[in-house]
């Protein structure tokens, strides 16, 4: 299908798409391994992302961003991926909190912060989950507490992408008994003592994508911080959980990026390796493998369209984002395995990125609630509605 014909059908700006497509296959995806294994960051490619607009995806043009809709993120999430899934998991994040505040900061906020997230000048983090509490946000512990103007914030964070390098926190805290949404800004070069950052934790995938706990002790922030104002005070879960379908959507473009992958070197693999006299894709074990795979993927991707589709109709998307989520997780364990399983030894040593694609995929069945909360949301969607909608 042309760039063209793409745009018609899906209303993907199949241009930058493209874009970002050759940009990544041509200058990540083939260093991506030996970047990983050195320890280097996924930002190492901040400067030409941001070149390209891509850090303000999602933000209004008014703001310095592309507005781009969600038909098109979801293909340049899928994309960044393919190449390597922990630059995918570090621009998202950003996108995120930059979508926090596109859709519920002040005007002010709006105007401080959006042009940097925009300019790639901002890294940006999201601080929901706590050692005790990922996906039940309700058993949230941290706590924000005015004190004149100011906000004195205590507790534990968990989870944190971005974390050790971020210049702006998303915090979910206590205010009271509800939850507020707070912009926290720290300079990572001059460590502040009221906020402690560990190291990187040492992960079995998206290992270049670094994930820290943070610990507030007296930590002073302006109460301007709050985001919203004071008109959104203890009103941070429905602000997080409103991203939250759109974070479950990236999260699934992200599976099927490492699926995509998976697939294309299996199939590539399969039609060079020779097994008793021919390639391997001419048995049918392994021809069928190939065709489950597809079958997967392209299940996914028709999943992932509809619930980006949905969102950018401005329709209800809680169930459309569950189950692409789902499906598309789902499809990235299914198809990495078999990779692994077609490849054989080689596809177990990092001399391809097999076993990378396998180490990464798994996180995505947990990422932004893990896949047996999608079970719970799509069920008590069922049985509140009465079935699937038409």
């Amino acid at each position: 299908m042309s760039v063209a014909q793409e745009a018609r059908r899906t209303g993907v700006d199949a241009e930058i798409v493209e874009a970002v497509r050759r940009y990544v296959r041509a200058e990540v995806a083939p260093v991506a391994t030996r970047l990983e294994r050195e320890g280097a960051h996924p930002l190492v490619f901040g400067p030409a992302l941001a070149e390209m607009g891509l850090f303000g995806a999602g933000i209004d043009e008014r703001y310095g961003g592309l507005s781009l809709n969600e038909a098109t993120r979801v293909r340049i999430v899928e994309e960044l991926a393919y190449a390597w899934a922990s630059l995918a998991g570090t621009v998202t994040t950003i996108w995120v909190a930059g979508g926090l505040i596109q859709t519920f900061g002040t005007e002010e906020q709006k105007e401080h912060w959006l042009p940097k997230l925009a300019a790639g000048e901002v890294i940006a983090s999201i601080s929901l989950s706590e050692p005790h509490a990922g996906s039940d946000t309700s058993a949230l512990l941290c706590r924000a507490v005015l004190d004149g103007d100011e906000y004195v914030i205590d507790g534990s964070k968990t989870w944190v992408t971005n974390g050790s390098k971020a210049n702006l926190i998303v915090l979910a805290a206590r205010t009271g008994d509800r939850l507020s949404a707070f912009l926290v800004e720290r300079d990572p070069a001059t460590p502040a003592a009221t906020l402690s950052v560990s190291r990187p934790f040492d992960k079995l995938g998206h290992r270049a994508s670094d994930t820290v706990e943070m610990a507030y002790s007296g930590h002073r922030i302006p109460a301007s911080s709050l985001l919203g104002g004071p008109d959104l005070l203890g009103r941070g879960q429905h602000a997080f959980l409103n991203r939250i379908d759109v974070g479950r959507m990236h999260v699934g473009a992200i599976a099927l990026g490492l699926a995509r992958a998976a697939l294309d070197h299996s199939i590539s693999y399969a039609a060079q390796r020779e097994a008793f006299g021919k390639p391997i894709d001419q048995h049918q074990a392994i021809a069928f493998k190939l065709a489950d795979m597809a079958v997967r993927v392209r299940s996914a991707e028709l999943m992932l369209d509809h619930a980006a589709a949905r969102y950018d109709a401005g329709e209800d998307i809680q169930l459309a984002c569950s189950m692409a989520k789902l499906v598309c997780s789902e499809a990235g364990l299914f198809v990495t395995k078999e990779a692994l399983r077609i490849h054989g030894g080689i596809g177990y040593v990092s001399d391809l990125p097999i076993e990378r694609y396998y180490r990464d995929v798994p996180l995505e069945a947990i990422g932004e609630g893990t896949n047996e909360i999608q079970h719970i949301v799509i069920s008590r969607w069922l049985k509140k509605h009465g079935g699937l909608p038409r």
